[in-house]
Order: C-alpha cells, then structure tokens, then sequence
C-alpha cells in the first residue's frame, strides 16, 4: 500500500512538468502521486468498508487533488487538459 521511493520518481518522471525524477513540486507530478494513492486507498475501502478513518484519508487527498487541478485549470489550461487525459480524470 505504501510507495516506495523508486515507484514514486517513476510518476515524477513519467508525469512531471520537467520529466526528471527529482520534480516532485509540480503540480502535474503532485496529481499523479495523488492519483495513485487515491487508486490504492479505493482498492482497500473496497475491502475494508467499515474502515472510517481512511475514508476521511481518501477524502482529503481528493480535495487536494481538486484544488491542484482547479489552480492548473485557472493559471494554465493546456497543462490542465494534458494531465486529465493523461491520467484519465474526469471533471
């Protein structure tokens, strides 16, 4: 459940604005790295329903991935429109 270093520079790097493993404060590397754990705590909420404290976990990291893609979408479209279909996000 937890992402080890290396999985983490490989969505850096495979996402990132600078396609380099050290982007980690982009906001397009930061979406990806959220996307992926959203991915992980769903699969675990599928399982563990009653599990309520990682509930409010997932729910926070969604706000935070929407407040990411609400400052893209206001500062620069282009790079917003990229990572929604890069990442298969719907709005």
């Amino acid at each position: 459940m937890r992402l080890t270093t290396e999985a983490k520079q490989e969505i850096f790097e495979k996402h990132g604005l600078s396609k380099s493993k050290t982007d980690t404060g982009s906001a397009e590397s930061q979406i990806a790295l959220f996307t992926t754990r959203i991915a992980d705590l769903t699969e675990h909420l599928k399982i563990h329903k009653k599990d309520f404290s990682t509930r409010l976990g997932l729910l926070k990291l969604v706000g935070k991935r929407r407040r990411l893609l609400n400052y893209l979408l206001k500062n620069d479209i282009e790079r917003y429109r990229a990572i929604i279909a890069e990442l298969g996000i719907r709005k």
